[in-house]
């Protein structure tokens, strides 16, 4: 993207689904704090895991330094007035350690199950835009009136005041070009992301994350972040991911089943396999790409990564 990006530095968060096997959620969420990870990512889809608000306070409580994250709240399961308050109680409270990720949904079952209406991809979008406007205004200071297609907010003091001024920084991911355009111009951590992510389309999603999918988006990137670009943190969430001294035995399958060739396999940011020091050698790579510097693992390969956390904090 540009060299502004590679003041970032390279960090890891963790997807967590229930506590390490024979913890607690507390022990779980000290040990990533020892093991040098930066943020604990708890999900909200309704089959998965511990009620995310639940989660991160828990883990923000019994550590000093470990953020805590979700992946992603589906802004259609709470009304964003409602969700303000919690979120400034936690960035409060933990004393600036929240990122806010959000997105429109896209869960079929979650939405099933629950009797919650799905709309279309536009007006669940439409949606999250408004959404992130309510949250930003009631993150300020004074009362903030909003009056939107999907929400109305009159006359509301966001009480109490976060932490971090203006409120905890705000992750929208989106591999379209509409959500990626929208995230350039109002979030301050992009996710960049294959598109149509649903478990029906996954082989297809894979494709769009191979290298030259991500140039493409990048493009868009830049041009709808213009003066914002420098200040935006780059995030990927790792579908594939292993510390191994046998690289070709481990992509030569995966390449097979995205159909693509295994040097764009490998470089693709949904994929980070390899030794430690390649893996290393991937992470500056990407970097100075395309700007990536903040990626997400999913809990089983927390502790195979424990060795790439920690020489990249030496």
């Amino acid at each position: 993207m540009t060299s502004a990006h590679s003041v970032h530095p390279l960090r890891f968060g963790v997807e967590m689904m229930a506590p390490f096997e024979g913890r607690t959620w507390a022990d779980s969420a000290r040990e990533l704090e020892a093991m040098g990870y930066s943020t604990l990512f708890a999900p909200d889809h309704l089959n998965e895991g511990y009620g995310p608000i639940t989660a991160m306070a828990t883990a923000a409580a019994a550590t000093t330094t470990l953020k805590v994250a979700t992946a992603v709240f589906a802004v259609d399961f709470r009304h964003p007035a409602i969700l303000a308050r919690e979120l400034a109680s936690i960035d409060q409270l933990s004393g600036g350690r929240l990122e806010v990720g959000l997105g429109a949904g896209y869960m079929v079952d979650d939405y099933a199950t629950s009797g919650i209406r799905m709309d279309s991809p536009r007006i669940r979008v439409d949606r999250l835009m408004e959404y992130v406007a309510v949250l930003r205004g009631l993150f300020g200071d004074g009362s903030f009136t909003f009056e939107g297609e999907h929400y109305r907010v009159t006359g509301l003091d966001g009480s109490p005041a976060p932490h971090t001024p203006g409120g905890p920084p705000i992750l929208v991911a989106g591999g379209g070009r509409r959500m990626l355009t929208f995230a350039a111009q109002q979030a301050d951590i992009v996710g960049v992301n294959p598109s149509l992510p649903t478990s029906a389309q996954a082989e297809r999603s894979a494709l769009d994350a191979l290298p030259a999918r991500i140039d493409t988006k990048f493009e868009w990137i830049r041009e709808a972040a213009g003066e914002r670009l420098a200040d935006l943190e780059i995030h990927a969430w790792l579908r594939h991911a292993h510390v191994t001294n046998d690289v070709p035995g481990t992509v030569a399958p995966l390449a097979r089943s995205l159909g693509g060739a295994v040097e764009d396999v490998l470089g693709s940011p949904i994929v980070l396999i390899g030794s430690v020091g390649e893996i290393i050698e991937r992470l500056h790579e990407r970097r100075e790409r395309w700007g990536y510097s903040y990626y997400t693992l999913q809990q089983p390969v927390a502790r195979e990564f424990a060795a790439v956390v920690a020489r990249l904090a030496s």
